[in-house]
């Protein structure tokens, strides 16, 4: 049960409400039956709901008190009879929404601005903005509606879309990592570019992007951003691509949509990644992949043939 010292519950609502919102089937007998919060299998009693999606806590499934729960068809011979079906071909999708019903993310619904804060007569920020204890946003800066800015994150030479959550100590539009080699010394490369994030993105707690230098960084629509993430300058990411934490972009790749990146993977710069690709924990990427690939390994290489090669290994060690 969440503590509701930090998570505000705006329950109850009714299996039918929460059915229709999670995209559930429900029998109709049971839509009016009041539920007061969520919880996890193992914890969830009466008047809670819960769900399962990972068959590796099927055990706790058959032991469940909760008065309702969402799960799949296929699951439903384990649920105790007690317990109130919700199926769904996704469950834990449907979950998050019942979630977010009961904890919806919290909005600005009145302008408020603490004493202590700074702000240009000239500054404007979109609606419904929260912006937290002691950021700082630089001149020029464009943010869009209903966007989230946690504590102590600083923003720059950026243009943000709406709905944008950038999480406590991010850095965003700082100078990206380029200078110029001589033997008499480095001299740094202006950089000239901005970051321009697309709507729905969520960059992570201390997590960078830098700006670029002529050309644009720019995040695509919906990605998500883990925490002590390092994106470099003139970086192009598209829509929907998840970056696990500590991941490392280097400066000038090119990201196609909808790519995953595991957690503390490298990638160098200049690249070109395609659409859909996946790229395992702690990879070293070093050359473009094609679309749909998934790879694996320093240097990475198809996911495949990284097993085989540790397989190999295991083998030979073992004579």
């Amino acid at each position: 049960m969440a503590d509701s010292r930090f998570h505000h519950n705006s329950g109850p609502y009714t299996l039918g409400q929460i059915a229709k919102t999670a995209g559930c089937q429900l029998e109709e007998r049971f839509s009016s039956v009041n539920i007061t919060d969520v919880g996890s299998l193992d914890t969830a009693d009466v008047g809670k709901i819960s769900f399962l999606d990972n068959v590796k806590y099927k055990d706790q499934l058959a032991t469940c008190k909760a008065t309702a729960c969402i799960l799949h068809p296929k699951m439903a011979e384990d649920l105790p009879k007690d317990v109130i079906p919700l199926f769904t071909e996704t469950p834990y999708k449907s979950y998050a929404k019942t979630a977010t019903l009961f904890y919806p993310y919290p909005e600005a619904k009145e302008t408020q601005i603490h004493p202590t804060a700074v702000i240009a007569e000239t500054a404007t920020i979109g609606n419904n903005c929260i912006i937290e204890a002691n950021s700082v946003i630089g001149d020029g800066t464009i943010i869009g509606n209903n966007c989230h800015i946690g504590a102590n994150v600083t923003i720059s030479h950026a243009i943000i879309g709406n709905r944008v959550r950038i999480h406590n100590g991010a850095r965003i539009g700082q100078d990206g990592f380029g200078f110029a080699i001589d033997p008499s010394g480095f001299v740094p490369v202006p950089q000239l570019g901005r970051v321009i994030i697309g709507d729905a993105v969520n960059i992570g707690a201390n997590s960078c992007i830098d700006r670029g230098a002529g050309p644009d960084t720019v995040i695509g629509d919906s990605t998500y951003i883990d925490n002590l993430v390092q994106i470099g300058h003139n970086v192009k990411i598209g829509k929907g691509c998840i970056l696990v934490s500590q991941v490392g972009i280097s400066g000038s790749t090119e990201i196609a949509d909808f790519c995953v990146f595991g957690g503390q993977a490298g990638v160098a710069g200049h690249l070109k990644i395609g659409a859909q690709v996946q790229v395992g924990a702690q990879s070293g990427v070093t050359k473009d992949i094609a679309a749909g690939q998934k790879v694996m390994g320093f240097p990475a290489r198809p996911i495949t043939e990284f097993w085989r090669e540790m397989a190999k290994i295991k083998k030979l060690l073992s004579k």
